[in-house]
């Protein structure tokens, strides 16, 4: 077997998860592009262990633990993204940002908040969430 066409299939895998990776603000179409880069590296494996005529099978064998790493890696992304989704209404990657901790500098200081009648912090969450946007 020659090693080129598996080698070229798996770069080709590669770029087209590294690209999806990327180029994606979707979150589960990220993971995906992750799965496909993941799947380049496993037929990267299989094929040099055919090649290499390993008596092992090392390649293979590790392969396996490639395929179990990558379903409980998908298991927790997919969790994480269904807590997100359900929390903000989206999946979008830009939009995650906004979960970071920010700190006070943002919202507008008490006394204009007084000035204005809303002792409440209304005014300050609206600002922050304009500035957010």
């Amino acid at each position: 077997m020659h090693l080129a066409y598996p080698a070229v299939l798996a770069a080709l895998l590669f770029c087209v998860g590294l690209y999806g990776v990327l180029a994606r603000r979707n979150a589960i179409l990220v993971l995906m592009s992750v799965e496909l880069m993941l799947n380049a590296v496993n037929l990267n494996l299989v094929a040099f262990d055919v090649w290499l005529r390993d008596t092992l099978h090392s390649g293979q064998a590790l392969t396996l633990f490639t395929i179990a790493i990558a379903a409980a890696e998908i298991g927790i992304g997919l969790a994480i993204v269904l807590a997100v989704y359900r929390n903000r209404g989206t999946s979008d990657i830009d939009r995650l940002r906004d979960t970071a901790e920010t700190d006070g500098a943002e919202t507008l200081p008490d006394d204009a908040e007084t000035a204005s009648g809303q002792a409440d912090g209304r005014a300050g969450k609206t600002k922050k969430a304009e500035a957010t946007t």
